[in-house]
Order: structure tokens, then C-alpha cells, then sequence
């Protein structure tokens, strides 16, 4: 079972992955499949990594919104196919930056 501390790691590279192809713009996101599925597995991934961080570190970390993440999965899990591409880069361009930082202060990253 991993821990904490690799769930953590996991988010962050799961940020690194979004970002690998977010970096393109919203054009490429919105024109390219590949990218926009890409981006959404990647933010699956992130946040099923923060539904399993202890409700200990989930209060230790106060600044992550871990209810909004874990609420954002639910919605790309169960309603895959209902899911807006504008929320989906609003989310990247807006909260995955922020969720980056409070990652990197956590992990010790600068």
C-alpha cells in the first residue's frame, strides 16, 4: 500500500504530466484529442491520489482543497461523458497551478 508521501509524489507527477501538454495552450487542448485525453486521464490520476491521502495529512495540509479534488474525480470517473473541456482547462490553467505550489512547499520542492 503506498503512503502518504508517495501519494503526494504521484499528484506532483501527475501535474508534471498535465503540464507537458497544457503547456501547448487551449488551442492545442481544444483542436487535439490526444492532448484534451491525455490532460483528463492525468487529472484522474492526480486526484484518485488524493482521495487515498490519510485524513491526517488531509488536515495537516489544510491548504489543498482535498474535498474539491476528491469531488472533481467523482465527476470525471462517473461522468465521463458529460464532462465541459472549458471547466477541464479552467481547472488547469487556474487550480492546477496553485495545487503545484502547495505541492512543491509539502514535498520540500522550490
Amino acid at each position: 500500500m503506498r503512503d502518504d508521501y508517495l501519494r503526494l509524489q504521484d499528484m506532483a507527477e501527475a501535474i508534471r504530466q498535465i503540464d507537458k501538454y497544457a503547456s501547448k495552450g487551449k488551442q492545442a487542448f481544444e483542436r487535439d484529442e490526444l492532448i484534451r485525453v491525455w490532460i483528463v486521464h492525468h487529472l484522474q490520476v492526480l486526484a484518485e491520489a488524493a482521495r487515498g491521502i490519510s485524513e491526517e495529512s488531509q488536515k495537516r495540509y489544510h491548504k489543498v482543497p482535498w474535498s474539491k479534488i476528491i469531488g472533481f474525480r467523482n465527476i470525471l470517473v462517473h461522468h465521463y461523458f458529460t464532462i465541459n473541456a472549458e471547466e477541464i482547462w479552467a481547472v488547469v490553467e487556474v487550480n492546477i497551478p496553485q495545487l503545484k505550489q502547495e505541492l512543491d512547499a509539502i514535498l520540500g520542492k522550490k
